[in-house]
């Protein structure tokens, strides 16, 4: 691994997430022929996008956050954005649907995405902050 992309674990993972406002995530395994293909694409665009952070799961070394993230198939290419995962795909992706992902990733208005988040979330009757917490009615 090159030291444009960062391993995740799950002792950094929260810390790297969430301290950072755009992240990509590839899970991926050493056994995968196709994670193996992807790697180099991902490296480069790594290397192309340096204010982002692209970060890796070895799903094998980190069963916890593969689990987590309910990853069935790998690669999977996850991109978060103010801690909101935007974009989750399976599949290795060529260099230009990779750039695509970035370029769209790039262009989303955040604002927008957390108000139907928030929506999504009223509707489902799920409380925005914390866990049942009480109204206070």
């Amino acid at each position: 691994m090159s030291s444009s992309t960062v391993e995740l674990t799950k002792d950094n993972f929260d810390e790297i997430v969430s301290g950072n406002g755009f992240v990509l995530i590839d899970f991926w395994a050493s056994w995968c022929g196709p994670c193996r293909q992807f790697a180099p694409v991902y490296e480069g665009a790594a290397e192309r996008h340096g204010d982002l952070v692209f970060a890796k799961v070895d799903t094998e070394a980190q069963p916890e956050l593969a689990a987590a993230f309910d990853i069935r198939s790998i690669p999977t290419l996850m991109v978060v954005r103010d801690n909101i995962a935007i974009y989750a795909q399976p599949g290795a992706l060529p260099e230009a649907a990779l750039e695509d992902v970035i370029k769209q990733a790039r262009a989303l208005d955040m604002d927008e995405v957390r108000a139907s988040v928030a929506e999504e979330q009223a509707k489902a009757g799920q409380p925005a902050q914390g866990e049942g917490q009480p109204t206070g009615e």
